[in-house]
């Protein structure tokens, strides 16, 4: 059941466990159960942010094995920090960045979506990829990214989203619901998981419901773009109203 008091979401004790029990085989079913796509949304995100702030500092919040850091690094920040609870795949996402050479501007600590311990206004922007729908309490994660953005700065969170035409809706539910947690099982080995996936898609306040919970955390000018047919949103907002955004 969706709603916009932001109350919805699993305990954190079990989004670190399930998390630590598939980090390893993340990524590739990241890739493999998008077909790829996931490579493009987080590609078009970074893009929407460029197009209305130079960021010098950003923070990642659930940033997982950090593939949203390294595809933000597009945009010459001089630092960006990833949190998640998870330590396993920040473990994973460590050993990708430093592989990478990315480990002199990105930086992954372990962190609570819900209480970061950064000072007020302490980055340009606060981003999340498939992240927040996890949030124990969503809206409290909200809040806390906007004290921890500055005046002027901007959120932008990519996030499952519902199609909602037909008959794109009833192919997609029946692959989420059917045709996703099979694979994810047989791949990552867990059971629950990939049962969780479409689980906590279709409890999200997506859409509209989204664009209010943004409100109510402090954010303005908050936007909505639909990604491949709605299966994915780009959602967008500054903070004290201060920035512009691109409504198409």
């Amino acid at each position: 059941m969706q709603n916009t008091t932001g109350n919805s979401g699993p305990s954190a004790d079990k989004v670190e466990s399930m998390f630590d029990s598939i980090s390893r085989h993340y990524d590739r079913l990241n890739h493999l159960l998008s077909f790829g796509t996931d490579r493009f949304w987080r590609r078009r995100a970074v893009s929407l942010i460029g197009r209305h702030i130079k960021p010098v500092k950003m923070l990642d919040v659930a940033t997982g094995t950090g593939d949203l850091a390294i595809e933000a690094l597009r945009l010459r920040p001089e630092k960006i920090t990833g949190i998640d609870i998870s330590s396993r795949m920040l473990e994973e996402g460590l050993r990708k960045i430093n592989d990478m050479g990315y480990g002199g501007t990105i930086e992954l600590l372990r962190g609570d979506a819900s209480a970061t311990g950064f000072s007020d206004g302490t980055f340009d922007v606060v981003m999340s990829a498939f992240g927040v729908r996890n949030f124990e309490n969503t809206l409290t994660g909200l809040t806390e990214m906007c004290r921890v953005v500055r005046p002027g700065g901007m959120i932008m969170v990519l996030e499952f989203s519902r199609p909602e035409w037909f008959p794109f809706r009833q192919i997609y539910g029946f692959y989420f619901r059917r045709i996703l947690p099979l694979i994810g099982r047989k791949v990552s080995g867990d059971r629950s998981a990939y049962s969780y996936l479409p689980d906590s898609v279709m409890a999200f306040p997506d859409n509209e419901k989204f664009l209010v919970l943004l409100e109510k955390a402090g954010f303005s000018r908050v936007a909505q773009k639909r990604l491949t047919g709605g299966i994915a949103s780009i959602y967008t907002g500054f903070r004290n109203g201060e920035g512009q955004y691109n409504k198409n």
